[in-house]
């Protein structure tokens, strides 16, 4: 399937399955490699990192937990520029080690809200992990540990990404035509 139709939009194909699971090893293995033996906990961004930090999960070797936090910024294909929290941390995060998996970061407003709702739970260490990043559209002060892809800075959907709610059980990437 080269092409899709999701709601009023079409996109094609631009990463395909097997490029992101490539992709997804990778990122563990370096994460398994920098992060053996510390008992990290994986903090998943919903909705959309659910995909990615679910096959992400499976592939890691050291021992780890993995938790889930919602936010919203988006309305229907464009940020909104405001970040609201819809589901918050329940864990005791003080001298744990953070990694916090998101599905993309375009403007890093999400993230640019969210590390200092951490840093007051004093945490050892916070390293960030994306499957896909928007370096023309980054606009954060931070510095992202872990990039799985940098991609252009158009809207995409597909594994976990979605349009409208739409979009996400796709197991390729695809960009809006």
């Amino acid at each position: 399937m080269n092409e899709v139709k999701v709601l009023d939009k079409t996109f094609r194909k631009s990463i395909s399955h097997d490029k992101i699971m490539e992709t997804v090893a990778r990122m563990a293995a370096d994460m398994d490699r920098d992060l053996m033996g510390k008992d990290p906990l994986f903090l998943s961004i919903l909705n959309g990192a659910f995909i990615f930090s679910s096959d992400l999960f499976k592939m890691l070797q050291m021992p780890c937990t993995i938790s889930f936090v919602k936010f919203a910024s988006y309305a229907g294909d464009s940020s909104t520029g405001k970040v609201k929290e819809l589901i918050g941390l329940s864990e005791d995060l003080k001298g744990r080690n953070i990694v916090i998996l998101e599905d993309i970061i375009d403007t890093g407003l999400t993230m640019q809200q969210f590390l200092p709702v951490l840093e007051k739970k004093k945490p050892a260490s916070v390293r960030i992990a994306s499957l896909l990043y928007k370096p023309e559209a980054f606009k954060g002060s931070y510095s992202i540990d872990y990039i799985g892809m940098s991609i252009p800075n158009d809207f995409i959907v597909g594994y976990g990404l979605d349009y409208k709610g739409y979009g996400r059980n796709l197991k390729a990437i695809y960009t809006v035509i």
